[in-house]
């Protein structure tokens, strides 16, 4: 059997995640434990209890959709490693799935994201922006669409292409609101604004770019055990250099997720892609991107004691 390794991003997070985890396996609460002392804070509690508000703040979603996904994984490490042919990630997924591929620590990737949290929700804060979900095929690429909505009323450009009918515009407000008329004037079904702190994956995360880049620096990496599928080029990493490279031009770089699960998909056409964190986000996109996708939804107890039977 091969297995795909799936990280969700943010957006996923929910109070009571991992909570049953932490409850029922030792190894499981082990991770949030160590988590929590790399951050000199009780995220686990948060993750557990919330409140959603607090949460869903980048500086702690981030961390805690990581923990998640360690947690995950470190449970079904033994039996699953060996079925593993390419892990991806979805935006901070990705940094989830390098520490899987054993390329970054524990709590040496539980820092990082938490940095790359703060810098993201600061950068928001001095430099506003905006995310909108734009659904449905329009008839003016979305391309062509941000080029003339930054000529218009201000810089917008494409941040998630998440499937063929849906892709998230990110950028300064007047921006993304003049994007989404534009959109649902060629077609798009909706357009949706996301309850987010800054537009991400836009030239507007530059000014976190130096931090990002002092952070990533000083974080040991090692080359992964198995290829990780990179948001920016689709394509497969197999060197620290590379990941470390492409996890910072990811800031304020498009994520390329189509065409990185088909790619994914071209390499290993019968894999069984496995969503290891809370929710189906990501087990949801693939299968409406690659027809016949094997898929299946990991972040509980129940999940976990599924899954293992199924590599057994």
């Amino acid at each position: 059997m091969d297995i795909v390794l799936l990280f969700p991003g943010q957006g996923s997070q929910k109070p009571g995640m991992g909570k049953d985890l932490a409850q029922a396996f030792p190894i499981a609460k082990a991770v949030f434990g160590e988590v929590d002392a790399a951050l000199g804070a009780d995220l686990s509690r948060l993750c557990f209890e919330g409140p959603a508000e607090e949460l869903i703040a980048t500086r702690n979603a981030q961390p805690a959709l990581f923990a998640h996904g360690a947690a995950v994984w470190a449970l079904v490490r033994e039996s699953v490693f060996p079925h593993v042919r390419a892990a991806a990630g979805h935006s901070l997924g990705e940094f989830t799935a390098y520490h899987a591929a054993d390329a970054i620590s524990l709590p040496g990737a539980a820092r990082l994201v938490r940095r790359r949290g703060e810098l993201m929700y600061d950068t928001g804060t001095t430099r506003p922006g905006t995310m909108a979900a734009i659904l449905g095929t329009t008839t003016v690429p979305i391309e062509d669409i941000c080029q003339r909505a930054s000529k218009e009323a201000g810089l917008v450009v494409p941040a998630n292409f998440n499937t063929d009918e849906q892709v998230v515009i990110s950028g300064e407000i007047t921006g993304v609101e003049r994007a989404m008329e534009l959109a649902k004037e060629s077609g798009a079904k909706r357009a949706i604004k996301l309850p987010v702190s800054g537009a991400f994956h836009s030239p507007l995360m530059e000014p976190a770019v130096v931090g990002l880049t002092d952070a990533i620096a000083t974080s040991a990496f090692m080359d992964p055990v198995f290829a990780v599928f990179s948001n920016v080029t689709a394509d497969a990493a197999t060197r620290a250099v590379d990941a470390k490279d492409l996890l910072l031009r990811q800031l304020t770089s498009p994520v390329r997720w189509s065409t990185e699960m088909r790619n994914i998909a071209s390499h290993f056409p019968d894999a069984l892609y496995v969503e290891m964190g809370p929710g189906n986000v990501l087990t949801g996109l693939i299968g409406r991107l690659v027809k016949g996708a094997k898929t299946f939804a990991c972040g509980t107890v129940p999940e976990v004691e599924k899954l293992l039977q199924m590599v057994a």
